[in-house]
């Protein structure tokens, strides 16, 4: 009898082993009363190990198996081994914006306002699909290493798909930008390369957020109610959600801060139960940001204990609480607050999450667990970071075809303080970059040994330089060209604790530039008259009147990730052409722009401002000319609830290849109720060939030609509708800047 019961113990460990868990012998768990269990198959312990079974089964199954204690303690980010039945320990808290952050080596892609300036879906998939096999390659490392501290798991809280509704936001560089169309197909590009399409197993597991009307002010964040109309939460706010929950089946949700409509996020029932689950069908897990259930009691005062706080979030639907609130549900349980019941349906849920992973299925079942050390920072991984931060360079300005750099340029100086910083290539929520290329390290591999290129600081980012001597300016001059670097970088925009050089808790009051940064340019501009180019850094817009006056040409280079200096050397010195388009709009001063605290969309963005911008939403240049030269619609007249597909034939007159940006905009004419003045409905980013000429397809989905009431409500119309096709918004400052007119046609939708 002894000798039978060590060889089951012995074949026990050997099968916990086996499926990545480590613990000692299981203890006989307690038998909650009511409940059955199905015997488990032989070579399993239980049925929550037995890969045949079904996730939800399987979840139901750990979880009837745990105690009250356990089943809290599984219900925070960092959750605690259950060693009696071999769970390991493991950390929710992962994330992965643009690279797998702050755990050691990984690629770093540019920021996202970066990749959603790419206007490519396809790319933004193929950047995703990249950083989630880093990330599984990482945690098999990790596990090897039984590393599972924060950072080392596989549930990433990324994208970030709130709307960048006004840009002083400091947090708006983790965004897609303005748009809620745009954003939408960004966001269900990363979601769906995160996950990846195995028909049984997440790749990891991403997490859309901040669910919802969340954009700043960051200092008010845990404390502001937002009171939009149900008009813009419907039809602004909530669209990529809904998106990335219907289309890329995401796998989490993380709600914001901040209340909606007075009651907080992370127990709005409305949000969490009418919206995400009953409407939309969300199937996943719901988790709050971080110690945000600490604001119920502390700052909207709608509780008054930590145990009515985490009760309040549980009975809305709260799976996870990134803090430490939930502990307080035992005292909530003892006071009848809730039932256990709760605790059960918000476990399952997370481990659902856990089980869809393949956490707890033998090693080597999973085909991601072959995924080695070497992916990480490869070759493949960092050409595509390459590709990326080209692709979302926007050419700005190109006076008299300052840019490219002509071949024979014999001199050249480089200024200002993002020259040589490497920091300025990261943004926030960045990766350990084995190899970061700033822009004077891609200069100077970009160029022949004989020719003359000097860097000089020139002046500080933040502040006044302390000391009066210049010796830049007259010797910039001497040089066949002058590039500038100018604008923001992470210590002045981000997020509430980690800009440290904001007085605003990483926003911005005014957009426009420091005093000194606009005096050292005209002081340059006074000296001679050699062309100036401004290589602009940051993650938001920039009131920028007077650099677009001074400077020669403009690159808008963002944050553009570890290859940013290669990326930058490729458009100065023409290997690659610009292609870029601005995913939102640059006003002409701080003062054109609503109240930051106002969550409005009247005067917002491109669709309902009417202010002329400086520069516009979808705009920028590239090299050469492409040639807008008809539009055909195929319907005439539609029926509510057709599409309608549009034909845009577009040439390429200029000597090299290039790509270019095909945008439709759409405006409704006869609706009954307030409509933006067009809006975004479809785009292409199209590669063309010197000469070529091509005819691009694009279709107006049924649905993009909805109006949305005061209710909320969206209906069709019959009525006018006008399609614009061009190279950027239909706005005539983009003509003045050197885009094509856009094209424009007609169609009626009947009943």
């Amino acid at each position: 009898m002894w000798l039978a019961r060590a060889s089951q113990v012995a074949a026990l460990l050997t099968l916990f082993a086996a499926a990545g868990c480590d613990s000692p012998e299981p203890q006989p768990a307690p038998q909650p009363s009511g409940v059955r269990h199905t015997p488990s198959p032989k070579r399993y312990a239980y049925p929550f190990l037995d890969p045949r079974l079904g996730v939800e089964q399987r979840a139901k199954d750990l979880v009837g198996r745990l105690t009250r204690g356990e089943k809290i303690a599984q219900l925070v980010h960092d959750t605690p081994a259950i060693e009696r039945l071999g769970i390991p320990r493991y950390s929710w808290w992962n994330e992965a914006l643009h690279g797998v952050a702050r755990s050691g080596p990984a690629t770093v892609f540019p920021q996202a306002i970066g990749l959603a300036a790419t206007f490519d879906p396809n790319l933004v998939k193929q950047v995703a699909e990249a950083i989630a096999d880093e990330a599984r390659a990482k945690f098999n490392s990790a596990r090897r290493l039984d590393n599972r501290d924060r950072y080392a798991g596989l549930t990433f809280w990324s994208p970030n798909i709130n709307l960048l509704r006004d840009p002083r936001w400091g947090r708006g560089q983790e965004t897609y930008g303005e748009d809620p169309y745009l954003t939408s197909r960004m966001g269900v590009a990363f979601v769906r390369g995160l996950q990846g399409d195995h028909p049984r197993f997440l790749k990891t597991a991403a997490c859309a957020k901040h669910f919802a009307v969340h954009s700043g002010p960051e200092a008010l964040r845990h404390e502001f109610d937002a009171v939009p109309s149900k008009k813009d939460l419907f039809e602004s706010y909530l669209p990529a959600f809904e998106a990335v929950v219907k289309e890329a089946k995401v796998e989490a949700v993380m709600t914001a801060y901040n209340r909606l409509y007075g009651e907080p996020c992370s127990s709005s029932k409305f949000l969490i139960q009418e919206l995400l689950r009953n409407a939309w069908g969300f199937r996943g897990h719901v988790l709050s940001d971080c110690w945000a259930l600490v604001d119920f009691h502390q700052h909207h005062r709608v509780t008054k204990t930590p145990s009515e706080s985490a009760a309040r979030a549980l009975l809305a639907g709260l799976d996870l609480n990134c803090g430490n609130t939930y502990p307080h549900l035992k005292s909530a349980l003892d006071e009848a607050l809730v039932q256990e019941d709760s605790l059960d349906r918000a476990l399952t849920r997370l481990m659902m999450t856990r089980l869809k992973l393949g956490l707890f299925d033998p090693a080597g079942s999973v085909p991601f667990d072959a995924l080695s050390p070497e992916l990480v920072s490869s070759s493949k991984h960092t050409r595509l970071a390459r590709t990326a931060a080209v692709k979302s360079i926007v050419l700005l300005k190109n006076q008299n075809g300052t840019l490219p750099l002509r071949a024979n340029l014999k001199s050249l100086m480089l200024l200002g303080p993002y020259v040589a910083d490497g920091h300025v290539l990261l943004g926030n929520y960045y990766g350990g970059a084995r190899q970061l290329t700033t822009l004077l390290e891609g200069v100077m591999s970009a160029v022949e040994a004989g020719v003359g290129v000097e860097y000089k600081y020139g002046f500080l980012a933040g502040r006044p330089n302390l000391n009066p001597i210049d010796w830049v300016t007259s010797a910039a001059h001497e040089k066949d060209a002058i590039v500038v670097t100018l604008g923001l970088s992470g210590l002045v925009e981000g997020e509430e604790g980690e800009a440290h050089e904001s007085v605003d808790k990483g926003d911005r009051k005014a957009l426009e530039l420091p005093e000194h940064q606009l005096a050292f340019l005209r002081k340059l501009r006074r000296a001679g008259n050699k062309k100036i180019i401004v290589v602009l850094f940051g993650g938001s817009a920039q009131a920028i009147p007077e650099v677009h006056e001074l400077a020669d040409a403009i690159l808008l280079a963002w944050y553009p990730g570890q290859e940013g200096g290669h990326a930058l050397a490729d458009v100065l010195f023409g290997r690659q052409a610009p292609g870029g388009k601005l995913p939102l709009t640059f006003p002409k001063a701080t003062k054109d722009l609503p109240p930051f605290e106002n969550y409005d969309m009247r005067g917002r963005t491109y669709r309902y401002s009417e202010q002329a911008p400086l520069y516009p939403f979808g705009f920028g240049l590239t090299y050469g000319t492409v040639a807008y030269e008809s539009l055909q619609l195929t319907h005439a007249s539609i029926r509510a609830g057709e599409a309608q597909q549009a034909i845009v034939r577009v040439t390429n007159r200029g000597q090299r290849a290039l790509e270019e940006v095909v945008q439709l905009y759409l405006s409704d004419k006869e609706a009954s109720v307030p409509t933006p003045k067009h809006s975004l409905v479809a785009f292409r980013r199209v590669s063309l060939k010197p000469g070529e000429t091509r005819s691009i397809e694009l279709s107006i989905a049924a649905e993009r030609m909805q109006v949305v009431d005061a209710l909320g409500q969206r209906r069709y119309e019959p009525g006018e509708f006008t399609v614009f096709a061009g190279s950027a918004a239909p706005e005539p400052r983009a003509v003045e800047l050197g885009a094509p007119e856009p094209l424009m046609r007609s169609f009626e939708m009947t009943e």
